[in-house]
């Protein structure tokens, strides 16, 4: 790649942003990020990105404010240090479930993007966000690339052939026609309710699922409450094992620990946007998307489309 870029991955993305680095046959931008004992954090480069097209990848996953911020110190870092063009690559959005108001709420998905605006990126790409009107929120032009080519090639060979792919609510419906274009699969869909931040009722299967193993897709998982809720459902509705599900973000937080394992799945296909240093609550095929992103730093460096960007080149 040519000499002018640079790429700088945070503490939430070091493992992609090292895969992307190799990838793209360049060294990842030395820096250093210390908090100090009052918890604040700062971001010092350790050499010079003058002129240079800068990408900064970390992902805003828990604990969302620390890499936040952590996201806002190495770009105000770079810009400072004369970075000729600034992008910002966040694997995983935080606070993009908080897309709509409610009474008296506060509107997190808009305070979320009005402080990353403040950083001065040029541009933003994001990854299979929970719901593309999160653009709409941001005065920084917005890139939206998709894993679920990848994810779809990964889920392929583990599956029978009677199978088919399950959105887990109406929210995903969109995803999952995609994973069945993919895959060449019919597709069902769950109806759901969520009672509260952890508690998820699903009453009906529209579909038919019976004598079939089930494909759950989502963008992603976070407690488990919705996996839970759809599997429950697809299995009164007649569906058999293996049941396996896919998704972008494998948050596995809060309760997922304890519940996951619970459940029967054979496996979780997901993607590396979510870094994990603990065991997995169960066996978890991991896609990287290094080829994705690197594919997408190539072609925005070069003015190209990123139209066939979801596609590793």
């Amino acid at each position: 790649m040519d000499a002018g870029v640079s790429i700088l991955a945070g503490s939430a993305s070091a493992r992609l942003g090292a895969a992307v680095c190799e990838l793209a046959g360049i060294p990842p931008l030395a820096h250093e990020s210390r908090r100090f004992p009052d918890g604040e954090q700062q971001a010092e480069l350790a050499e010079s990105v003058r002129g240079r097209d800068v990408f900064v990848i970390q992902a805003t996953s828990p604990p969302v404010d620390v890499h936040l911020i952590e996201l806002l110190m190495l770009a105000d870092a770079c810009r400072r240090a004369g970075a000729g063009r600034l992008t910002g690559i966040l694997p995983y959005l935080g606070y993009a479930r908080q897309d709509r108001r409610a009474g008296r709420r506060s509107l997190g998905g808009r305070v979320a993007a009005d402080v990353i605006a403040t950083a001065a990126f040029d541009r933003i790409v994001i990854i299979d966000a929970h719901t593309a009107a999160i653009e709409g929120f941001f005065s920084v032009p917005i890139e939206h690339l998709t894993a679920v080519p990848l994810l779809a090639g990964a889920a392929a060979p583990v599956l029978p052939q009677r199978a088919v792919v399950v959105a887990p609510d109406l929210g995903a419906v969109k995803l999952a026609r995609e994973y069945a274009r993919l895959l060449h699969l019919p597709m069902a869909i769950v109806h759901k309710t969520r009672l509260d931040g952890e508690t998820v009722e699903a009453k009906t299967v529209i579909g038919d699922v019976a004598g079939r193993a089930p494909l759950i897709v989502d963008d992603m998982v976070s407690t488990g409450s919705t996996i839970e809720a759809a599997a429950g459902a697809l299995r009164a509705a007649g569906a058999v094992d293996p049941v396996t599900v896919a998704v972008t973000h494998a948050l596995l937080i809060g309760r997922a620990a304890e519940l996951v394992p619970t459940l029967g799945l054979a496996r979780i296909v997901a993607s590396d946007s979510v870094e994990h240093d603990g065991h997995a609550p169960l066996p978890i095929t991991t896609v990287s998307l290094a080829p994705l992103v690197a594919g997408a730093v190539r072609r925005l460096h070069n003015e190209e489309s990123l139209s066939d960007a979801r596609y590793p080149a």
